[in-house]
């Protein structure tokens, strides 16, 4: 079988980065190689550093079989660039999208029962209950720090905020830091997703943001 060409992006924070991946039956994911995006500047950069990319390894767009890419919780600007991105690349070329959260990248791989958490700012944090790696009932939530750290925590939190592992480890919660996850998990997680047929239309992918923007709750009155 031969091997499909996937793209994965991540412009969900102030640093970003895109994979090119070579992924087969089953889980089989080669990454060819993961490029940073600096931030502030996606708009820019992103279209650019794909075809950058995908010439160097000798491919053009025409290769390409599919497409993972980070949805959110994160920046609603930078957000809103790799999801267009990869819903134009998409569109024209009639290939399957997988939307991959960054609760769920930060999850993946670890064994047992789990909060992922990442800092939303404004005192508040996002926090995912997993299960070797599935989303439980719980699902994703923002939550004020002091709620979260004053809830029972029985499960072991991965975080790659040291600041919050820090007041968790205080309050006596088990917490693992990990850096943040790149593309290259992008792309492994969402190619699971496409061999599972968890795939969104270019209309479809959509933004997790969790949170309402500052627009919206300007809006209605929050």
């Amino acid at each position: 079988m031969k091997p499909t060409l996937l793209l994965a992006a991540d412009t969900s924070g102030k640093h970003g980065s895109i994979a090119l991946a070579q992924c087969g039956p089953g889980d089989a994911c080669e990454v060819l190689e993961v490029v940073p995006l600096a931030g502030g500047t996606f708009s820019a950069q992103l279209i650019p550093q794909i075809a950058a990319l995908l010439r160097k390894h000798g491919f053009d767009k025409s290769n390409l079989g599919g497409f993972a890419v980070a949805s959110g919780p994160g920046s609603f600007t930078g957000l809103r660039v790799g999801l267009a991105a990869v819903q134009g690349l998409s569109e024209v070329l009639h290939k399957p999208i997988a939307a991959v959260s960054l609760l769920e990248a930060l999850a993946d791989g670890i064994e047992g029962k789990l909060f992922a958490v990442l800092d939303a700012g404004r005192g508040e944090v996002y926090a995912g209950e997993f299960d070797h790696g599935e989303l439980t009932l719980f699902g994703e939530q923002l939550l004020t720090q002091e709620e979260f750290l004053a809830a029972p925590h029985a499960t072991t939190v991965i975080t790659r905020d040291h600041a919050f592992a820090e007041a968790l480890g205080q309050v006596g919660g088990g917490v693992v830091v990990i850096d943040r996850p790149r593309s290259d998990v992008i792309a492994r997680i969402g190619w699971r997703k496409i061999q599972a047929g968890k795939t969104v239309s270019p209309e479809e992918l959509d933004a997790n943001y969790i949170r309402r923007s500052d627009a919206e709750m300007a809006k209605g009155g929050a």
